[in-house]
């Protein structure tokens, strides 16, 4: 397959990266993937001071999404996991300042928000009337640096599974490609349908109960427009 490509600047931890990024965009976009993440690193703050993964993986993405929502014309793709089940979003800890950290659990936290956030998104466009699909994925496991990370019996295990689960990175994207290319309802869930949801064809699942939390979605919506100043 040929095409163009162009690369384009953007941090995700830096709100003024993602404004700058935003208003530099014109014409129409027909998917966005939001894609980036980070996993298990250690204790840090992004640019604007907030826990390094919730700010990447969520806030980044939420600031985004709604600065490029005017261009979207088809469906906007959030990546999260299939450990957004072992999400406990602390909204008034956020910073993580009153509690042991734990990047496993700041890892799984920002990854329910991303599911949050979905769901969020879709009852909005649908209210709104609007024709643009929200979608969330869970791309399985994949041999990527992503578990850089990780260390002590995490690494031990994620060498295991590298050695007998983990998928290559062409076949890691099949999840999100079809939920950027399928004709599938909004606010559906894809994952791998193979072993342990690790790996194998897509299929649309269910997420789990905290992540279908409504009233969770729309006070997280909330607070993270006041914390980016973006609504």
């Amino acid at each position: 397959m040929s095409g163009d490509t162009e690369v384009r600047r953007l941090e995700l931890g830096n709100l003024a990266s993602v404004r700058a990024f935003a208003a530099a965009w014109t014409g129409s976009l027909d998917i966005l993937i939001n894609n980036a993440g980070i996993m298990m690193v250690p204790e840090g703050r992004t640019v604007d001071g907030f826990e390094l993964h919730f700010g990447t993986n969520h806030l980044g993405h939420f600031a985004l999404t709604n600065l490029l929502l005017p261009h979207v014309t088809d469906r906007v793709v959030t990546v999260s996991s299939h450990l957004h089940a072992a999400g406990r979003l602390d909204l008034q800890d956020l910073r993580w300042e009153s509690r042991r950290y734990r990047p496993g659990q700041a890892y799984s936290d920002s990854k329910l928000a991303n599911i949050l956030f979905t769901l969020e998104l879709e009852r909005r466009l649908a209210t709104a009337g609007s024709s643009v699909r929200a979608l969330a994925v869970h791309p399985g496991m994949t041999r990527t640096n992503l578990f850089s990370h990780a260390t002590g019996v995490q690494a031990t295990l994620i060498n295991v599974l590298a050695r007998l689960a983990l998928q290559d990175p062409d076949l890691g994207a099949r999840s999100t490609l079809f939920a950027a290319t399928a004709d599938i309802p909004g606010g559906s869930f894809v994952q791998p349908g193979g072993f342990a949801h690790m790996r194998g064809s897509p299929e649309i699942a269910t997420p789990s109960r905290g992540a279908q939390d409504a009233a969770m979605a729309r006070t997280l919506w909330d607070l993270s427009a006041r914390l980016t100043g973006i609504a």
